[in-house]
């Protein structure tokens, strides 16, 4: 993992189309403002991570239903 300082309004830079920078320092939290295209899906980790177990949990919901029909046409 890189550790990067950074104070209000400094950036850093990811490849060529991500800019991430630091708007505000609130307390013990911190605004920060990301410049991406539409193309990049950005989501706070925990959101993420909910998504990607729904995801799972369909895709084995589909799985079993895709068998279930499998075994009837047989």
């Amino acid at each position: 993992m890189l550790v990067l300082t950074r104070k209000r309004n400094e950036a850093i830079q990811i490849g060529e189309d991500i800019e991430i920078k630091v708007l505000a320092i609130e307390g013990d939290q911190i605004k920060l403002g990301i410049a991406a295209p539409q193309s990049v899906d950005i989501y706070r980790k925990e959101i993420y991570l909910d998504i990607k177990q729904q995801n799972n949990e369909a895709a084995g919901v589909s799985l079993d239903l895709f068998e279930m029909l499998k075994e009837t046409k047989e």
